[in-house]
């Protein structure tokens, strides 16, 4: 499971270089495009493609990434110009093969309720600040930050509340979410 769910995609970007390029077709144009970024960054444990592409960033890509005047992928990534981020104008900026570098702060292992004043991760908070004040003000970075980190921390107490009720039903002897005893569903399933 960890190496299918973590490791597949969990390398460093500089050893291999098929997990941006492509293996068939090795192409920085190509490694340029977000929907290269979704092949991992997609599904129930990796919503970023889906947060991005229904964001008005990842609307305003979908909208222009075809017309070379807004979107021109044949230039490097510290030369480009476009009318909005992709992934990798922002994780990539200026070009350097580290993504994890300019990456948020958050992840789902666990680290929702971290204290995101700690100085761990201030540099990392003002360096992620620093990437969207390229179009936006800082104010406009550090409150949409700070919105997410409510966010997070929303989710991770639902989260937590979630895992009580399943526990408290496991208790109760009913972990059995469909008990074999009641009709089955519209698909013959029960």
């Amino acid at each position: 499971g960890d190496t299918a769910g973590c490791t597949f995609c969990h390398t460093s970007p500089e050893e291999r270089c098929s997990t941006c390029h492509q293996r068939h077709q090795f192409n920085a144009v190509v490694a340029r495009k977000s929907e290269q970024c979704k092949t991992c960054h997609w599904g129930k444990d990796h919503r970023d493609w889906e947060a991005y592409d229904i964001s008005i960033l990842g609307s305003v890509y979908q909208v222009n990434k075809l017309d070379p005047t807004q979107f021109d992928m044949s230039k490097k990534l510290a030369d480009a110009d476009y009318v909005g981020p992709t992934c990798q104008y922002c994780h990539m900026r200026g070009g350097h093969h580290n993504v994890q570098r300019l990456s948020t702060v958050y992840t789902s292992m666990g680290m929702s309720n971290a204290d995101r004043g700690a100085p761990l991760w201030k540099e990392k908070r003002d360096t992620w600040v620093s990437v969207c004040d390229d179009c936006h003000s800082p104010r406009f970075a550090r409150e949409n930050l700070q919105a997410m980190d409510e966010a997070c921390k929303d989710a991770g107490f639902k989260y937590t509340e979630t895992f009580k009720v399943a526990e408290n039903l496991m208790l109760d002897g009913m972990g059995e979410p469909m008990p074999k005893d009641l009709a089955p569903d519209w698909s013959g399933q029960h």
